[in-house]
């Protein structure tokens, strides 16, 4: 099979982050996943551009960017953005940990993606951005 890709911008508005599931939905449709597989990648993508939202732009406006590529069963997606960044990834990786108490924010985005992901890698640089990289089988059965 072929490698797929598709690639994406968007403004950094939460009415997008339900654009981005959806388009993301779309793509990996063909792979057949099961109704559980769709939903945990729909998840996943939801949690990191939410992230990027509220915590890489804290609301303001920026640019969101979404890969995608298919490789035999194998999704990689990307979620990308020019914002703040993250001081200290290992620290926000842990659960419940969140910077936007206020906002009444679980603290639970990269434990989710993680959970519904096989793979998450976080890369990110203060005043630069973030990027996160998911992985995930789909059909692993």
């Amino acid at each position: 099979m072929k490698k797929r890709e598709m690639k994406m911008e968007f403004s950094s508005q939460s009415e997008n982050e339900g654009f981005a599931r959806v388009a993301v939905g779309a793509f990996i449709a063909p792979l057949n996943p099961t109704v559980d597989e769709l939903a945990d990648v729909k998840t996943a993508v939801s949690e990191a551009v939410t992230n990027a939202i509220i915590h890489g732009y804290e609301q303001r406006e920026g640019k969101i960017w979404v890969t995608c590529e298919i490789e035999e069963e194998r999704i990689e997606l990307c979620v990308i953005d020019t914002g703040r960044g993250i001081e200290d990834v290992d620290k926000a990786r842990e659960p419940l940990y969140t910077t936007k108490p206020e906002l009444e924010r679980s603290g639970m985005g990269f434990t989710f993606m993680e959970a519904f992901m096989d793979e998450v890698w976080v890369t990110s640089a203060v005043g630069q951005g973030t990027r996160i990289t998911m992985r995930k089988r789909i059909g692993k059965g």
